[in-house]
């Protein structure tokens, strides 16, 4: 049986061809996505994932013609203060 979801996550996009990675904090919405688990998202939409309850990632395309990344990482954030 799995866990409770965060609220939050940071997500980890590996670099390409050596660059950095990328790092972007999302926030659970009341979406659920395709797998049944919550979907998070950052403060503009543009960057969508549905994470599991084992932290397995699957981006979601926010528009057309997006590839969704594969290999992204997210690590659970405790829960902003306030």
């Amino acid at each position: 049986m799995g866990r409770v979801s965060a609220r939050r996550y940071e997500l980890v996009f590996a670099g390409v061809g050596g660059a950095d990675e990328d790092l972007v904090v999302v926030e659970r919405t009341a979406a659920k996505g395709p797998g049944g688990h919550p979907v998070y998202a950052d403060p503009t939409g543009i960057i969508r994932a549905e994470i599991s309850d084992r932290d397995e990632v699957r981006v979601l395309a926010s528009g057309g013609h997006q590839d969704a990344p594969h290999g992204v990482v997210a690590r659970p954030l405790p829960d902003a203060p306030g």
